[in-house]
């Protein structure tokens, strides 16, 4: 990854990590929720996530946040968000943090 790119790539995850999920106390990115972000050289974003369970109370809502927040990162021209429920969001894919966070370490 290009230094601008990583630079920039840091900034969406910063920005990421002031979304939570409203039924846990942790943002999406420390809950595991984001499997990927790319990143263009022309600033077009592709962020592929998940949710906890397809019948969360914030399909409809934590997608477009995610949308909206990461626009508003100096640099990114473009968002697109893909939900994905493969492979299926579990436990284990919380950072430590989220997981101390929630109690389960």
């Amino acid at each position: 990854m290009a230094p601008d790119k990583a630079i920039l790539h840091q900034k969406i995850i910063d920005k990421l990590q002031t979304i939570f999920d409203p039924e846990l106390p942790v943002n999406i990115y420390d809950l595991g929720l984001i499997y990927k972000v790319d990143i263009n050289d022309n600033g077009y974003v592709q962020v592929t996530m998940t949710l906890t369970a397809p019948s969360c109370p914030a399909a409809q809502s934590l997608p477009v946040e995610v949308d909206q927040k990461v626009r508003e990162v100096e640099g990114v021209t473009d968002v697109n968000v893909m939900i994905t429920w493969t492979p299926k969001w579990e436990k284990s894919m919380m950072s430590e943090v989220a997981a101390l966070e929630l109690g389960f370490l």
